[in-house]
């Protein structure tokens, strides 16, 4: 097996996309020179490079491509090599038109983006393990080569093809994995509206329809296109392993549920040798940090709490938003650090330097357009300096505290079409209950709902539509053996194939709980619901409200208007060694945190009220060492306690009592012991 790290890196990773073809080999001496005097570890490579590679069927020029690597590994710069699958060239298309992808209403696409990919297509597949084969036999074993970089964040911006060719691999997938037609309509339920099939030669991709397509094949087509990229990602995956042998191989994931929706990454985190990570700022208004915390901290568990990569993320502004301002002084810094806390070994971004032409030359860079007499540049060059600071900190791991319980396949599910509010967002709730959790200051784990939860106290589960048997008996055992699980509505619902599970709401859930629901009763636009407590005290929910019947569970907030008045809203059930709580509603920010308390005191988490909001606190472990980070996201200076002595690694002084982190600053510990 290939190692999990970069081959040679000993420091932590630091650089970023470097497109050398896009300027004249006059300028690359001076890019590798500037590369050093920023502390440049590392960059990625050739991600685009297919047309230059191989500028005509069967005709290669790797020319460029040597000189470039060699100028890398002579300046002690270690290289991600893509193999360029992302972009197929334009004679490619020309040659292979069908290989473009088609929407479900009918419309073939064009070449003159990236990501125009029918992952179906046998002539994209034998294209794009050709090019893979001959730069594994030309760069296998060059001394530059730290890492394999597969395509190009996949599931984005095409994620699934609707033409002929994927209609006849989706039927032999269906075969596969469900292996008869009889088994396909049971799944699918096509009994309702007539849809019984009697032959799988008869079933097409949900293509465009006069109504609601069937929602089981609806959510197995989601299935489907997410394991035909997997296949194609473990093709060129196989010829690198065999090739190179030794060399890790990866591709960037978009892990934030604010960037890429249509990728099972609990699945793919199987895959890879070292898990990577592309992460930019939505500029929407909300507290981005918050986001960019979940987004690390999701990518953490997708690499099953071994370290991981930040492969890309902005020195600045990007350019594909509505609005894209630029970062305030020193948050490129507060923003890397936060991804290392959270368990990166490294920060890279995209790019090395800014582009002139193309759709992105608007996005910034680590070497901008006014070059080094830039803010941006002279924050690089203190970054690189930072990051060097911090290489102890390399294969450790970063500590949590609690779960939360995420399923891509229940997301999928919980988003089609007719469900019973268009207001319940999935993802809305998974960012309100870590919003929750990260202002107690807590580190956030996530897990696949059928996952070992025995090591945490605390597991929150903010929607879980789609839930299994074995999910359910998974949360049932936990409890009972001393866990505290905190539901949100709606969850435990349906089943894999998405139909409703036996008996009453909510399925599997029901013994775990203490309790059934009736009816799901929405709330209209606007509308909004009073819950009061015994010690009288009142929250305020909205979107949803369900006719709760507690059976061993007991009320702690009911209804006080509404179709529910006088019904539980928030329920608390004792099983076994454990507590369950369920929420019916959705509470707001004040809400949730009110729950989390008393939730946290059932799993006898202590409170860290000592913690200023928007200062965080996250310790790596591993055999160099304890490391807290102390990242302050404010605009005033704050003082964080230490329970141990250490030095700080960013300015070398020693720390003890109280550690004082500037505003805007991050402050590293290494601790004594």
């Amino acid at each position: 097996m290939p190692d999990t790290t970069p081959r040679g890196l000993t420091r932590l990773a630091f650089g970023g996309d470097y497109n050398p073809e896009q300027w004249p080999e006059s300028v690359w001496q001076d890019d590798v020179r500037l590369m050093r005097e920023a502390g440049v570890t590392m960059v990625s490579v050739g991600i685009f490079s297919w047309a230059l590679l191989e500028p005509a069927p069967g005709e290669y020029d790797f020319g460029w491509l040597d000189r470039v690597l060699d100028l890398l590994h002579e300046n002690g710069i270690r290289v991600d090599l893509g193999t360029p699958t992302v972009a197929p060239p334009a004679w490619f298309y020309r040659a292979h038109p069908e290989a473009l992808p088609v929407t479900a209403d009918g419309v073939r696409y064009e070449f003159g983006s990236r990501g125009a990919i029918c992952h179906s297509n046998a002539d994209y597949r034998a294209a794009a393990a050709n090019i893979t084969t001959r730069l594994a036999e030309r760069y296998g074993d060059h001394p530059a080569l730290a890492l394999w970089h597969v395509h190009n964040e996949y599931g984005v911006p095409v994620s699934a093809c609707y033409c002929d060719s994927c209609a006849a691999h989706f039927r032999r997938w269906l075969a596969a994995a469900h292996g008869t037609v009889e088994a396909v309509n049971e799944a699918w339920g096509t009994a309702f509206w007539g849809q019984h099939y009697t032959d799988l030669a008869q079933i097409n991709p949900p293509r465009a329809t006069p109504t609601v397509v069937n929602p089981g094949q609806a959510l197995d087509y989601k299935r489907f296109a997410d394991a035909t990229i997997r296949e194609n990602f473990r093709a060129e995956r196989d010829i690198l392993h065999r090739l190179s042998p030794g060399v890790p191989v990866t591709t960037n994931f978009m892990t934030a549920l604010s960037q890429c929706d249509s990728i099972d990454y609990w699945a793919w985190g199987r895959e890879v040798d070292l898990v990577t990570n592309d992460h930019y700022l939505i500029t929407d208004g909300r507290r981005t940090h918050v986001n960019l915390a979940m987004a690390a901290d999701l990518t953490r568990s997708v690499a099953a709490g071994a370290p991981w990569l930040l492969l890309e993320h902005s020195t600045s502004g990007v350019n594909w938003q509505p609005r894209n301002p630029a970062k305030a002084p020193g948050q490129m810094a507060r923003n890397s650090l936060a991804h290392v806390a959270r368990g990166s070994d490294g920060a890279m971004f995209f790019q090395w330097r800014q582009s002139r032409r193309g759709a992105e030359k608007f996005h910034s860079a680590m070497l901008p357009h006014g070059g080094t007499e830039t803010r941006v540049w002279r924050e690089v060059v203190e970054l690189g300096a930072s990051l060097d600071s911090l290489s102890l900190i390399r294969g450790t791991r970063t500590r949590a505290d609690v779960a939360v319980l995420w399923d891509w396949q229940s997301w999928w599910a919980q988003n089609l079409q007719w469900r019973p509010s268009e207001d319940h967002d999935p993802r809305e709730r998974a960012d309100a209950f870590y919003e929750a959790l990260y202002d107690r200051h807590l580190t956030v784990d996530f897990a696949h709902p059928e996952s070992d939860l025995s090591a945490y106290p605390l597991v929150v589960v903010p929607a879980l539509y789609l839930m299994t048997e074995a999910a359910g008996n998974n949360l049932r055992e936990y409890v009972e053996n001393g866990g505290t699980l905190v539901v949100s509505y709606f969850s435990g619902i349906v089943d894999e194939h998405d139909a409703v599970h036996e008996g009453a709401y909510p399925g599997p859930l029901r013994e775990t709980l203490g309790l059934t629901v009736e009816e799901f009763s929405p709330l209209l636009k606007e509308q909004r619901v009073r819950l009061t407590g015994p010690d009288g005290s009142e929250l305020t929910g909205d979107v949803w409200t369900e006719f709760v019947v507690p059976g061993a569970a007991e009320t702690v907030w009911s209804y006080a208007d509404g179709l529910t008045a006088g019904r539980p809203a928030v329920t608390r059930h004792q099983l076994g060694e454990g507590t369950a709580w369920y929420v019916s509603t959705r509470l707001d920010a004040h809400g949730l945190d009110a729950l989390l308390g008393w939730a946290a005191e059932d799993a006898r988490i202590a409170p860290r009220a000592e913690l200023p909001r928007d200062v965080e606190v996250v310790r790596r472990t591993g055999e160099s060492g304890t490391f807290l980070f102390a990242i302050n996201h404010t605009a005033t200076d704050a003082k964080v306690p230490l329970e141990a002595h250490g030095t700080e690694l960013l300015t070398g002084e020693r720390a003890a009592g109280r550690l004082a982190v500037p505003a805007g600053t991050v402050r590293v510990v290494r601790l004594d012991g």
